[in-house]
């Protein structure tokens, strides 16, 4: 798997968060096609909503300094790797993904910190982090319906959730509060777009 990630990917510096080298593909259509997977290598790009969690990550290093985080469907690590460098004391990287836990690890050797992997599908429990961040989750109805619980029962148990959209349809605004909205560049191959308005969102108090 390694072999495969580093075969058709390169080494760049992520344009909207340049403290960040990933190892990003060209186009998604021809890797999705090799991978053979039901899923898109999500592992391969960074996607708008892990940008905007990571550029708040890097600059307001305190929401991880010392804390125990956990990044929710890592793909490329991109967040992972933010809370990282950002002083985090331990960062678990959580992908369906094992490709993405593999392009991960390689992301994360390349910008000198470590990740404890998990290839595991959580959203039906509660996981046991200070911290938990998520970049893009909203992008399909059924993904939103799972996700969303998961990260309100995260707030719930005390954790501090962020997640970063921008502007899926499927994220229900009305149970987030903004914390900081960005213009994050995008591949075209990817959003059809170069620059796509991000928001950084945290669940709203639920109201009684």
């Amino acid at each position: 798997m390694e072999a495969f990630v580093r075969q058709h990917t390169t080494a760049r510096t992520t344009e909207f968060v340049p403290e960040v080298v990933l190892r990003v593909a060209e186009d998604v259509t021809p890797l999705w096609e090799l991978t053979g997977a039901s899923e898109p290598p999500f592992w391969a790009f960074p996607w708008a909503g892990g940008q905007g969690v990571a550029r708040y990550v890097l600059d307001n290093p305190h929401v991880v300094a010392g804390k125990r985080v956990f990044d929710l469907a890592c793909g490329s690590g991109l967040v992972a790797i933010a809370a990282a460098l950002a002083g985090a004391a331990t960062v678990t990287a959580c992908d369906v993904d094992e490709m993405a836990l593999v392009a991960a690890r390689i992301n994360a050797e390349a910008n000198g910190v470590s990740l404890a992997p998990l290839v595991a599908d959580v959203l039906a429990t509660t996981v046991d982090a200070e911290v938990v961040l998520a970049g893009d989750v909203f992008y399909d109805k059924d993904m939103a319906a799972a996700v969303e619980p998961f990260l309100h029962r995260a707030t719930a148990n005390g954790a501090l959730v962020l997640v970063g959209d921008p502007s899926r349809p499927y994220l229900p605004k009305d149970r987030f509060e903004r914390v900081a909205a960005y213009e994050v560049p995008v591949p075209r191959s990817l959003e059809g777009v170069t620059v796509l308005p991000t928001t950084v969102w945290r669940p709203a108090p639920t109201r009684c």
